[in-house]
């Protein structure tokens, strides 16, 4: 890539990078193509881009007139939450973390369902909060390693203590919702004022509250285990729609794995084997259709994941990284799916995004505890 920063690719699409940031080729023609749809004004690429299913990963997409639910994709809501909690970082031992954790896999208890109910009452869908799912989707302990800017830090946020993030979305809800879309509309968006459109919109919030449900009650059921309290410093989803202004019009602004810029700060992460950081977004971020990076994104497809690595490493060794910290996996091929190789260097996406005037690092945290499944009946 040349050292432009951000790189303009064509009049309507800018990608934010610099010349150390990998992007493959793929998620650049997927971004070429999704800026051709009809009505599609403006398309940014942010420097965790990466080939998705059809649609780039790591990108934002604003739209007249007209939106499109497939670009949103199945997860949608999905996002992160950040909690401080009050176990203390200096006697953190991940391998009695993870025993006192146990299994966070099947449905909440009965003894959950008065607090499901005053959070989400009567959902058809209320069986599969408070869990995790599949692919990326995680919890993590984390402790603080470095602080940039103290006096940018949320109140409340206690730097001897462990944060928790929590990385869900809206499980089997959101692919519901995209499945009913697609089998009626195939691709195609829908004009904004139409009654399909208003349809999907009720059904796209109802999965917002989901997924931010759902990350408040994996958080809560992760601390009662460790007879901790916690406090919820944010929570940012990055698959979304919303209608929004930029450049003077008034549009839709999708977010496919994009945090939103304009909502204080957020939590950057790595993959499990590195740092996440906690960011300050500028003022303005227009140039990048108001979004952030949501995370390192991925280098290699899931598919070869296995055998890039395998004759170098055990499942088991996988299971632990060159932090110290654990990882709960008992899904083989997700161990390797996942693994920290599999994914970019979070420096080089936190540095395009700063090079690019877009953040400012507040601090670096770095995990303790990663749970991705025990092997219970998760997604």
């Amino acid at each position: 890539m040349g050292t432009q920063n951000p790189k303009i690719i064509s009049e309507n699409i800018v990608l934010i990078a610099d010349s150390n940031t990998w992007i493959e080729g793929n998620a650049i023609q997927q971004l070429q193509t999704t800026a051709r749809l009809p009505q599609m004004h403006r398309v940014a690429g942010m420097p965790d881009l990466h080939a998705g299913r059809g649609y780039p990963i790591g990108a934002a997409f604003f739209s007249l007139g007209h939106f499109y639910p497939a670009l949103i994709g199945n997860d949608i809501g999905c996002g992160m939450a950040l909690w401080q909690t009050d176990l203390p970082a200096h006697k953190a031992k991940p391998a009695k973390l993870a025993k006192q954790l146990g299994s966070i896999d099947t449905p909440l208890g009965e003894d959950w369902q008065e607090r499901i109910n005053e959070i989400l009452p009567q959902h058809p869908f209320q069986v599969a909060l408070g869990t995790i799912g599949g692919g990326n989707h995680f919890a993590e302990l984390q402790t603080v390693d470095t602080v940039y800017r103290p006096e940018r830090l949320p109140e409340n946020f206690d730097t001897d203590c462990l944060q928790l993030l929590v990385h869900s979305g809206s499980r089997g809800l959101g692919q519901q919702v995209l499945r009913r879309h697609v089998d009626t509309h195939g691709h195609q968006g829908l004009p904004e004022n139409s009654p399909e459109a208003a349809a999907y919109l009720v059904e796209h919030d109802d999965a917002l509250a989901f997924a931010r449900a759902n990350r408040l009650l994996i958080a809560e059921r992760m601390l009662e285990r460790w007879h901790a309290e916690g406090r919820c410093l944010l929570d940012v989803h990055h698959n979304f729609l919303q209608q929004a202004e930029i450049g003077g019009e008034t549009g839709w602004l999708h977010r496919k794995g994009a945090t939103p810029s304009d909502c204080g700060l957020v939590l950057i992460p790595g993959s499990r084997g590195d740092y996440s950081y906690l960011v300050e977004p500028a003022a303005d971020c227009s140039i990048a259709l108001n979004s952030l990076a949501h995370g390192a994104g991925r280098k290699w497809q899931r598919g070869e994941c296995k055998g890039r690595l395998s004759h170098k490493y055990s499942a088991d060794s996988l299971r632990r990284t060159a932090f110290g910290s654990i990882v709960v996996c008992a899904d083989k091929a997700l161990i390797f799916e996942e693994a920290p190789q599999a994914y970019k260097n979070i420096d080089s996406i936190i540095e395009a995004m700063r090079q690019a005037g877009l953040i400012e690092p507040i601090a670096r945290l770095k995990p303790v505890l990663t749970y991705k499944t025990s092997g219970g009946c998760g997604e």
